[in-house]
């Protein structure tokens, strides 16, 4: 989608999937906000004024795992996860005696663009003579995400609204300009507390009021796009992994999240055999509360893409494990902080997977 509005600014060898059209002014804005479903715009319209009167571009759906380490490499570089290889929130370093990536936090001795290879739309926007920022948090900036995933933009930081709305007309001083505006704190408000709570709600009028701000701030004409990068479910059911069972008998790491697992087995080198053998007991205990695919199985199902690249390929579980409905599978030596949390997202569900795209102009 990302790709289309830069194909708008100009971009060349860039498909306009969404039909943009040109952009009317050179000035371009794409507001983030992680965690919104979809299912929101309709489910809490009282709540969001703004985001209600926007155009809508009917929902899109974000590929799996419907995570924002996933989510956002794609959006940023019009790939699919088979392809850039940012596959989950965790997941296992290869040759590293078990040592997992938190692609969110990162890991120095990942260098993030060997990692993730593919050039983001923001470096070869820039490299198009597009003025290219990335208005965030100050704490992401220099991060290894945001080198892997945001590299070629402008990094403009700013932790409270005033500076955010400041911040975004700078960026758009000197078209052809394209402003990436993120915020977390509807996701944050649904982990701690879950959709629909108060807490939530706050959050989401936050939402609304910053969509506010740079309607009525901005330069007159500049179009603004609103999407995420994921919906969210409350959970309702828990499952500890392994508690009861030997399931994790053959089990040497546990990654993912407890909507999305990678797990691999404990032998360096398992065979197909192998392999099957324990999906089978997997799927014997879990039924069809629990999607289980083997790494072979997710290729050929295309989970990841069509497209897998072999770094792609090496880091995805022997086992990958979707979750149902919404029940959540718990990592045994993260209960206390993932069995805390109400919300979650990763899974295949419409509400994690559906999520908006709005469009308007700045008056």
């Amino acid at each position: 989608m990302a790709s289309s509005i830069f194909a708008s600014l100009g971009v060349a060898d860039l498909l306009d999937e969404i039909n943009c059209t040109p952009s009317p002014t050179g000035r371009e804005v794409l507001f983030l906000v992680d965690g919104l479903g979809a299912n929101v715009l309709s489910e809490y319209a009282s709540e969001i004024p703004v985001l209600s009167r926007m155009q809508s571009k009917s929902p899109i759906t974000t590929a799996f795992p419907s995570t924002t380490a996933s989510s956002l490499s794609t959006l940023m570089t019009g790939q699919l996860p088979g392809v850039h290889g940012m596959l989950g929130y965790t997941v296992r370093v290869p040759r590293s005696d078990g040592r997992i990536l938190n692609a969110l936090k990162w890991d120095e001795r990942v260098d993030p663009e060997v990692w993730q290879p593919v050039t983001p739309l923001f470096q070869r926007a820039m490299e198009a003579n597009v003025s290219v920022s990335h208005i965030a948090a100050k704490r992401y900036e220099g991060s290894g995400f945001t080198r892997a995933v945001f590299r070629g933009a402008n990094y403009r930081g700013a932790n409270v609204l005033r500076d955010m709305i400041m911040q975004t007309q700078l960026a758009l001083t000197n078209p052809p300009a394209f402003a990436y505006v993120y915020i977390n704190e509807l996701d944050v408000a649904g982990h701690t507390f879950g959709v629909g709570s108060d807490e939530w709600l706050v959050a989401l009028r936050y939402v609304d009021s910053v969509a506010r701000e740079l309607i009525t701030q901005l330069p007159v004409g500049t179009r603004i796009w609103l999407t995420a990068d994921h919906g969210m479910v409350n959970v309702e059911e828990k499952e500890v992994l392994g508690e009861g069972n030997n399931l994790l008998s053959e089990i040497g790491t546990i990654a993912g999240e407890p909507r999305a697992r990678h797990l691999y087995l404990a032998d360096a080198e398992p065979s197909t055999a192998q392999i099957e053998d324990v999906a089978g007991k997997w799927r014997s205990h879990f039924g069809d509360r629990v999607l289980v695919h083997t790494r072979s199985s997710a290729i050929e199902s295309a989970l990841f893409g069509v497209e897998v690249s072999a770094d792609a390929s090496e880091r995805m579980g022997d086992l990958i494990l979707i979750p149902a409905k919404n029940l959540i599978l718990i990592d045994p030596e993260r209960v206390d902080k993932e069995s805390a949390m109400v919300g979650h997202h990763g899974a295949l569900t419409e509400a994690e997977v559906n999520i908006p795209l709005l469009t308007t102009s700045a008056t």
